[in-house]
């Protein structure tokens, strides 16, 4: 994934780097292109309903990029970025990653994946399935015996996986690897590194090919995916057949019904940060499809994926809770996703990444009482409903026709106010009439309350055809 400001990208902190204008200048044409990007279906909408956020509260979630089982990755990383930029690039001969750890012990990997778990906070995790070459999760990794690679992985999926969406960051992150011999390709140049030229002018086969190479990785080891993740400028040059074949890979390894991908963070600016819905077709038949793209809304201010100083938990959120980006995002009502690298998170085992998550999470509970943590899967699945559902008004009832289900679907129903009974939701045979409660603050699926002129309902949206009535 590469992060996007609006007039900024870096891999993730390229800003300091003497690269930074070539990269900036593919940030520029990230942008245009994630803005063109091929929508695909939309269906008839009546006016007077509007779809709100789930539960009418605000998305958050942490999106943690670079992560692995046992190995550092950036580690191994910075000497391959090194040589296929150079002895003139300034940038990596300052990093001193020999002094880097070889290793992001597992004992870190539980007490966060405890602290995510006692405190609700959920989001991404990558598990990056041949992290810089060093081994395949699904074979070995050289420098650590098989009983701890199994340990680790069994680590991921009961700790980890229950609150985290788990993502294949490409193969490696680093050299490109020929997906008919398991190889990298033996040209050591920007051509062939997955973080930067190798997409341009890829095919959707030829995209769809390789994702489905790194997903098979992880399914091996008994990890669930229902997205990716692209590694710097992966990508960039061929935003359309990556969305196309994130769709391919991931229904064809996982067949997950509604894949994602994370490419995109606009750190600053009013550009909106809600998931883009691409690529949907087939919306009536038996075979819905869509992906989609799923965007941060922060730089990563907990340290990079270089150990360089964090910017901090003021960035994210002030210490008065009145301001930071976090604010600026959650009060105009769009998903809150916060991005970090596992590398930064770790710090040398400083933890300093961590501590800055501690303090932002404290801080977000106490200066707001509408959030819900997600995983990008159920952000992702949300969404494509909210856009993708059909909604007819015949007076105080609402026929929908969804081509996903969705828990906790969330409806306006304007003028509705004087009812004669609470909402009941049917689908097929089946009658549910919804609970009042007091307030949008109380709304759970199943539930409703008035406002206003309005009604606000909640509940689990069936797929298929359904009928809300308030009459």
């Amino acid at each position: 994934m590469n992060t996007i400001g609006l007039d900024s990208i870096d891999r993730r902190e390229f800003v300091r780097t003497a690269t930074r204008a070539l990269v900036g200048a593919g940030a520029l044409n990230a942008v245009a292109h994630g803005l063109a990007q091929d929508g695909g279906e939309r269906p008839g909408r009546a006016p007077g309903v509007s779809v709100l956020n789930p539960r009418h509260r605000v998305p958050v979630g942490i999106i943690i990029d670079d992560s692995t089982c046992l190995v550092n990755l950036n580690r191994f990383a910075v000497p391959q970025f090194a040589a296929v930029w150079g002895a003139e690039n300034e940038y990596y001969q300052k990093l001193a990653w020999r002094d880097w750890p070889v290793e992001i012990p597992d004992a870190f990997v539980r007490k966060f994946g405890e602290w995510a778990a006692e405190n609700g906070v959920k989001g991404k995790y990558s598990v990056v399935p041949y992290p810089a070459c060093v081994g395949r999760l699904d074979r070995f990794l050289p420098g650590w015996t098989e009983r701890e690679l199994q340990s680790s992985l069994e680590l991921v999926r009961t700790v980890i996986a229950p609150h985290w969406d788990i993502h294949p960051e490409m193969v490696s992150h680093t050299r490109v690897i020929d997906t008919k011999t398991g190889q990298p390709y033996p040209e050591c140049s920007l051509k062939f590194m997955e973080n930067w030229d190798w997409t341009t002018g890829r095919s959707a086969d030829e995209m769809a090919d390789y994702l489905a190479y790194a997903l098979r990785i992880l399914k091996n080891v008994g990890l669930n995916c229902e997205g990716v993740t692209t590694p710097g400028g992966f990508g960039t040059g061929a935003r359309p057949q990556l969305a196309r074949g994130t769709l391919e890979a991931v229904r064809s390894v996982f067949g997950a019904e509604i894949p994602h991908y994370f490419r995109d963070a606009f750190e600053r600016g009013s550009q909106s940060v809600a998931p883009r819905v691409e690529c949907a077709a087939g919306l009536s038949g038996p075979d819905p499809q869509c992906v989609v793209s799923i965007v941060a809304c922060t730089g990563d201010w907990t340290g990079g994926w270089d150990n360089t100083p964090p910017g901090g938990a003021d960035k994210f959120i002030t210490p008065d809770l009145q301001s930071g980006r976090l604010v600026e995002v959650i009060q105009r009502g769009e998903p809150a996703l916060l991005l970090a690298h596992w590398t930064g998170v770790y710090w040398n085992g400083l933890e300093l990444g961590f501590k800055i998550f501690q303090e932002v999470v404290r801080r977000l509970h106490a200066r707001f009482d509408n959030l819900v943590w997600m995983k990008l899967a159920e952000i992702a699945r949300y969404w494509a409903a909210k856009e993708l559902t059909t909604i007819e008004r015949d007076g105080n009832a609402v026929r929908l026709q969804a081509p996903f289900g969705c828990p906790a679907f969330t409806v306006r129903m304007e003028g509705a106010r004087g009812a004669s009974r609470p909402p009941r939701l049917q689908a097929g045979n089946r009658l549910q009439e919804l609970e009042e409660v007091a307030g949008a603050r109380e709304l759970v699926a199943g539930t409703w309350c008035p406002e206003a002129n309005a009604v606000l309902a909640c509940f689990d949206l069936p797929k298929g055809a359904s009928h809300l009535s308030l009459s």
